[in-house]
């Protein structure tokens, strides 16, 4: 699907068919280059006390993330040891994957009107900043994604999401996350 030359992620279609527009107009750009775009989506699952207990934990993690992905996830490693949590350096920890261009745009997507609908008493998610245009969010079970078979599922892993942008502040980013159709709550 994403392979195909003529295939253009509905998401990045709209962003250059309105969102730039309005962006433009909502904030006086002079230029187009200055408009604020995606820049990359970074998702990480930490296995914690699991991986502990058992190493095929954190690849079943990465399983896990390069099936929602769409992108070979890499595992991540413990940088320091910690005896007190049994924590030996370089011991598998979790999984990580960094998406940009169509599968960024097509993540966002299926986050925004598949996964999201599917979360438990969801009401929105709190626009959480970091000052430089840059969205932080969190999952509290990876199953909501429809690529995860529940039936194969050893363990439901939290996720952390993270949308870079090139917005300078956090009112741009804000409003570019909202074109794209983002549940911000009030």
């Amino acid at each position: 699907m994403l392979d195909s030359a003529d295939y253009t992620p509905r998401l990045k279609s709209l962003y250059k068919d309105s969102i730039r527009a309005a962006l433009k107009e909502e904030f006086g750009y002079k230029n187009d280059m200055m408009i604020p775009k995606l820049d990359k989506i970074v998702l990480n699952i930490g296995c914690g006390r699991a991986a502990v207990k058992d190493s095929k934990k954190a690849k079943s993690a990465q399983a896990d993330l390069t099936a929602i992905a769409g992108q070979k996830a890499l595992t991540t490693v413990a940088k320091n040891s910690i005896a007190g949590f049994r924590v030996r350096e370089g011991m598998p920890m979790g999984a990580k994957v960094t998406l940009r261009g169509d599968r960024m745009y097509e993540f966002l997507d299926r986050l925004i009107t598949v996964a999201m609908p599917r979360i438990r008493d969801f009401r929105g998610v709190k626009p959480s900043f970091d000052g430089r245009g840059n969205f932080a969010t969190g999952l509290k079970e990876h199953i909501v994604f429809p690529e995860i078979d529940f039936d194969k599922v050893d363990e439901n892993w939290g996720m952390d999401i993270v949308i870079a942008t090139t917005a300078e502040t956090d009112a741009e980013a804000q409003s570019l996350l909202k074109h794209f159709n983002m549940p911000f709550t009030a």
